[in-house]
């Protein structure tokens, strides 16, 4: 550790991050300090402001500046079609990568019973008053596939077909690129049983 206090504290502040360990924490620590300090000083202030500025959408609850977003806003996107997704960086890949132009729900998390996370601390009574509305006529589950997003696309579905509402999940198996031999038996098993014609 440094004798500096206050560089031990914003090496303790980064260690916030995902993935930063100790030594990482450290070296962006000393990297920002020796040279990079108008960098800190952006980086201060803009972190400062969306700590202070930035909210979740009234609508979809992904992350905005604004009571409701500019997706859910915008008059060029298919509403009768809505994404599920477990967090709003989800959204954000799926607007960089593909050419989906439905509407987004957030559910901020996924059904985890063992740690106390059920329907409501995901927002499913509000996903039940959106699709009530009538306007959805196709749910597209893009939770991640982990035991927790499989459980809690499932439930949703459910909730969804329900209603007389189409369900569908997002494509999983063998990826791009990828050699069958570094594929899991799990992947390689459902990449099999969802093949299609060509």
């Amino acid at each position: 550790m440094s004798s500096s206090p206050l560089v031990n504290q914003l090496i303790e502040a980064l260690r916030c991050l995902p993935g930063v360990g100790p030594k990482s924490a450290q070296r962006m620590a000393y990297h920002l300090l020796e040279r990079e300090r108008q960098g800190a000083e952006n980086l201060s202030s803009v972190l400062a402001r969306a700590v202070k500025e930035v909210g979740h959408c009234e609508q979809c609850r992904s992350l905005s500046e604004q009571a409701i977003c500019e997706i859910c806003l915008s008059s060029n996107r298919d509403r009768t079609t809505l994404c599920i997704v477990e967090s709003p960086s989800d959204v954000q890949v799926i607007e960089q990568s593909t050419d989906y132009k439905g509407l987004y729900f957030v559910l901020m998390g996924h059904l985890s019973p063992l740690d106390g996370i059920g329907p409501e601390e995901i927002g499913l009574a509000l996903l039940a008053q959106r699709l009530d509305l009538g306007e959805i006529r196709e749910v597209v589950l893009a939770t991640n596939f982990t035991v927790e997003g499989e459980a809690t696309s499932q439930y949703i579905s459910e909730m969804v077909l329900s209603r007389d509402i189409t369900a569908s999940r997002i494509a999983h198996g063998v990826p791009v690129g990828g050699e069958l031999e570094y594929v899991n038996s799990t992947t390689l098993s459902r990449a099999f049983s969802g093949r299609q014609n060509f």
